[in-house]
């Protein structure tokens, strides 16, 4: 039952419902049974795996309040890092070396609550946000049904005195969740699920195609991705408004930045800011001058930045194309550095044309690593397919092998009919405008204001509203009876 899922359609309302009509004691206790039950419907083999790390992230916790804070806390931080990457890396261990370990699901969402549960020890251990004592709090921080599956990973300090306090119906609060929840479903399914297919067939059949057709699917998975999570982040953030309780945006607009710094700021920022402050940071401001006797008191900024940038390649996935474009990001990051050290730092104001221009190289080489994260996600494809994929780019570009491949990828991956080949693209071109109308009008009409305040601001909004549902039915429609889209729970569900 994933966030643009029909089931979840009755689900929320009726959690909605019956949450804000309790008395408010029980308003976190219900709160918490209803996310464990969402987890259930979703990953029931894996909720002992939920359930432990809350109750020894809960130990952990109260055990900073003693005198050994210290052991505590790096204790726990380890113990988590080290449940987190049996998980995620022992299934690959397992097949490379034959330890002998048992077949187990990767369980779902466990990096967004293991990352999320980690800032809140480290917070608490500095005194940026006090230890929750309340088992029910912190459960429910854990396992908050918008956020358990695929975050946004969201700060102890911030959340937990939300879900303490008491919420009632709000109309206008509803209005502005409703919007936005029609906002993230139009993104997922409209638009995510309709390219999905398209990249389901060029990918894992990438020698079959020519140069047009694979740099189409690049493009095709770089939209999808940002689109799909993006739209899972607005559902999330408007399942929880719904219920008066506020989380961080994770993506503003990143395709209109004119930098990878931008750029950063704005893609998954729930968990690019989470590597910034508990471990580019530290990084930075460690004292190394035992190790460099003397010579230096600070690690470079460029060492800082590979270390972060390697540990989200890790982060999402345990394979040497994710390693490589984690490791691409710390290129372009430092590549950056170096210009800006070199050259001075850009001018606030500059040409259109100047930031246009910046925006598309930083859109190409964002797409180019893009085709190492998607071979990484793919299963049965390795580094070698990537730098294939890449070859085989800039071979066979024939117009009219393109003009063929177009409709055979359609008409061979979703549905045999000429009609049905032409309305999937004229859909696709039609979704993807007002996709990006909406985000050129968020970014450069309301100064990248929360997605919902820029909806409500834009004119003619309720013919937007009714132009997203639309597309939503088309979408599900498309989705039922001609492909299957991909995962219920988005494409981040897996890392």
């Amino acid at each position: 039952m994933g966030l643009s899922s029909v089931g979840f359609f009755v689900f929320l309302p009726v959690v909605a419902a019956l949450y804000l009509h309790l008395p408010h004691k029980i308003q976190p206790g219900f709160l918490l049974v209803a996310s464990w039950v969402f987890y259930l419907l979703a990953m029931p083999a894996m909720f002992v795996v939920l359930l432990g790390i809350t109750a020894a992230s809960y130990c952990i916790a109260r055990g900073l309040e003693s005198a050994h804070r210290a052991a505590w806390l790096h204790g726990g931080v380890v113990c988590l890092l080290a449940v987190l990457a049996f998980f995620k890396y022992g299934p690959a261990l397992n097949a490379a070396w034959d330890l002998g370990l048992p077949d187990i699901a990767f369980p779902l969402g466990i990096s967004f609550y293991t990352f999320a549960v980690i800032s809140y020890l480290v917070d608490a251990s500095r005194g940026d946000c006090p230890v929750e004592k309340n088992f029910i709090i912190h459960a429910l921080f854990l396992s908050f049904f918008p956020t358990v599956t695929s975050g946004p990973i969201c700060r102890a300090g911030e959340l937990m005195p939300q879900l303490a306090a008491e919420h009632r119906f709000d109309q206008g609060r509803t209005i502005a969740a409703l919007r936005l929840y029609a906002l993230g479903t139009f993104k997922a399914i409209a638009v995510g699920k309709t390219l999905s297919v398209l990249v389901q067939q060029v990918f894992p059949n990438y020698h079959d195609y020519g140069g047009w057709m694979l740099m189409l699917g690049a493009v095709a998975y770089t939209f999808y991705l940002y689109f799909d999570f993006s739209g899972y982040s607005d559902s999330a953030r408007a399942a929880a408004l719904m219920m008066g309780i506020s989380l961080p945006e994770n993506f503003k607009t990143p395709f209109f930045a004119t930098n990878f710094s931008g750029f950063w700021n704005r893609w998954h920022i729930s968990f690019s800011s989470w590597l910034q402050d508990y471990l580019f940071m530290p990084l930075a401001w460690a004292d190394v001058s035992p190790l460099t006797r003397g010579r230096r008191d600070r690690l470079p900024v460029w060492i800082c930045l590979l270390c972060v940038f390697l540990v989200s390649g890790f982060w999402h996935g345990n394979t040497l194309p994710f390693v490589l474009w984690g490791l691409l990001q710390a290129i372009y990051r430092i590549g950056e550095e170096v210009l800006h050290k070199r050259l001075g730092k850009p001018k606030k104001k500059a040409p259109a044309r100047v930031l246009w221009g910046k925006r598309a190289v930083v859109f190409v080489l964002w797409t180019f690593s893009m085709v190492f994260f998607c071979v990484g996600s793919t299963g049965g494809m390795d580094i070698g397919d990537c730098f294939g994929y890449l070859a085989g780019c800039v071979q066979g570009l024939s117009p009219a092998r393109f003009a063929g491949e177009l409709y055979s990828v359609i008409y061979d991956g979703f549905y045999p009919h000429v009609l049905m080949v032409a309305g999937y693209y004229l859909f696709v071109v039609l979704a993807l405008a007002l996709a990006f109308r909406l985000d050129w009008y968020r970014s450069f009409s309301c100064k990248n204001r929360p997605s919902e305040q820029a909806l409500a601001a834009m004119p003619r909004q309720r013919l937007i509203c009714y132009l997203l549902v639309v597309c939503i039915l088309i979408g599900l429609i498309l989705e039922s009876g001609g492909f299957g889209g991909g995962a219920n729970f988005g494409a981040y569900a897996g890392f």
